[in-house]
């Protein structure tokens, strides 16, 4: 999708503060490819500050504050607290990124329980939106999100199966698509894709990672999100412009972000 076709487009995970480039520019380039906001998410106490630091000085940016599972060991009194402190900040506008990742295990299976129910109990106090990493944990995570009650929940960089989707959708849980959904074999990721209600789904490119098929090999960037939602609507056969529309639509809803004007755009 290129910024001739007018239609704004919203990355919904990002991680700014891992990528080479300036961030300004990082910005700079994902609006002219149509990128009219992004969520830089954290994923400990010092990205989680950097993040609200690069929300607060880049209009159209926004941050998370959370304890990513593979850190989960180290979250003690001093990260939780630094995590509820960023939380206050209006430009902060999720928790997380949480969650629980049994694949590479940096920490404990236990820990990283522990923390993902403290991070929903985050949520819960604060009303604001959970950002989720499921890797190998598709039943743990969905148990204990039923457990915590949790309001708002965006499943991050989605890889659960058609069973997990339909779940997800009756629990009205966000489901964001990343560059992944590109790549050849996930054709069974593009099945699911094209089932998730339309009012449920997010698209992100959680670059520096997962860039998608066209650019694999190079480090990831927000402006490629737009590469993104054309997997993502080539996968329901649906118009990219109607597809942009709807995601757009569902991450104002889901992080509760401003709307655009069309009089006062990002600056």
């Amino acid at each position: 999708m290129n910024s001739q076709s007018r239609v704004e487009i919203i990355d919904t995970h990002c991680h700014l503060f891992l990528i080479d480039d300036e961030p300004q520019a990082i910005v700079d380039a994902a609006r002219v490819a149509g990128v009219s906001a992004l969520v830089c998410a954290g994923v400990d106490a010092e990205s989680s500050r950097r993040s609200r630091e690069l929300a607060d000085a880049i209009s159209g940016v926004f941050a998370t504050a959370g304890v990513h599972p593979h850190s989960a060991t180290d979250f003690d009194g001093t990260a939780g607290s630094a995590v509820e402190e960023l939380l206050a900040d209006p430009r902060v506008v999720a928790v997380g990124e949480t969650g629980l990742d049994y694949y590479r295990m940096k920490s404990p299976a236990e820990d990283q329980r522990k923390v993902f129910r403290a991070h929903c109990g985050l949520a819960r106090e604060t009303g604001k939106p959970i950002v989720v990493h499921t890797r190998e944990a598709w039943d743990d995570v969905l148990a204990i999100l039923d457990e915590e009650a949790v309001d708002r929940v965006v499943l991050h960089c989605f890889s659960g199966n058609a069973v997990v989707a339909k779940e997800a959708a009756a629990r009205r849980y966000f489901c964001s698509f990343a560059g992944n959904i590109s790549y050849p074999k996930n054709e069974g990721l593009r099945q699911v894709a094209a089932e998730v209600p339309l009012d449920l789904l997010l698209v992100e490119t959680d670059s520096p990672f997962l860039a998608p098929q066209s650019v694999r090999g190079s480090d990831n960037v927000p402006s490629n999100v737009g590469i993104v939602l054309e997997a993502v609507a080539e996968a329901r056969g649906e118009n990219s412009a109607d597809v942009a529309a709807a995601t757009t639509r569902n991450a104002r809803r889901a992080f509760g972000l401003p709307a655009l004007s069309p009089t006062n755009p990002p600056n």
